[in-house]
């Protein structure tokens, strides 16, 4: 079950960055068992900038038969989205430069929800991955900062209006698809409780890959590794 990692009596027992920094790279092993060969998952951790899990694509994935990877839920809603502008260009790229992002996971900081500038710059951040067809997956479980970066996500995306919901805990996940010649924006959302279960989510990457994102028994993993049992309030 979700602790509160950010005020007594946990947060005077343990640093809560080292437990995200640990549970970053667990949930890049958990991934790592799961993703197809020419993929693999590694954690970034920057603290004060960004901690996230990504996943790259070393080469062009070759095609599967139907069924022979996880297929995520039906998204909880889905919102028209505007994407960048068409931009035509000539790269040039070692294959010393490193492979190619196709999915990240961002663990959420406090310094991601503390000043309107930080906030904007994690927006900013966020809404390029979406626009760039990157499979995304937000977790926030900072209790001191009420922000809800998810909200301000979708209102820097989309071109309608939809109900924010302003809880300041909770899981998403994004997947860019084109329905009706339109681009729509799936969304799953999963609001979190500080002693409740946390969710399983999917990671989407392109070519119709998705993958669970195991919270909870990656979450579970990270207490025992850093020999954290359960604090009462």
């Amino acid at each position: 079950m979700l602790q509160d990692h950010f005020h007594p009596p946990l947060s005077e027992r343990r640093h809560w960055h080292s437990f995200h920094n640990s549970w970053a790279t667990y949930l890049s092993s958990q991934l790592n068992e799961l993703l197809p060969s020419g993929y693999f998952a590694e954690a970034n951790v920057q603290f004060g900038i960004e901690i996230d899990v990504a996943a790259f694509d070393e080469h062009e994935f070759q095609k599967q038969p139907p069924g022979s990877f996880w297929q995520p839920p039906p998204p909880h809603s889905s919102h028209s989205i505007t994407l960048g502008e068409p931009i035509v260009e000539i790269g040039i790229f070692s294959q010393s430069g490193g492979p190619t992002l196709a999915g990240a996971i961002e663990l959420v900081s406090p310094a991601n929800k503390d000043r309107p500038d930080n906030r904007a710059a994690f927006v900013s951040k966020c809404a390029a991955y979406i626009q760039q067809g990157i499979g995304l997956v937000i977790v926030d479980v900072v209790t001191e900062r009420r922000a809800n970066l998810h909200d301000e996500l979708l209102t820097s995306l989309s071109t309608a209006e939809f109900q924010a919901g302003g809880h300041p805990l909770y899981a998403a996940a994004y997947r860019p698809v084109e329905r009706d010649e339109q681009t729509q924006l799936a969304v799953w959302y999963e609001q979190l409780e500080i002693g409740r279960h946390l969710p399983t989510m999917p990671l989407c990457l392109r070519g119709n890959l998705c993958f669970p994102v195991h919270l909870q028994e990656t979450y579970d993993r990270t207490c025992r590794e850093q020999r954290l049992t359960a604090v009462s309030s």
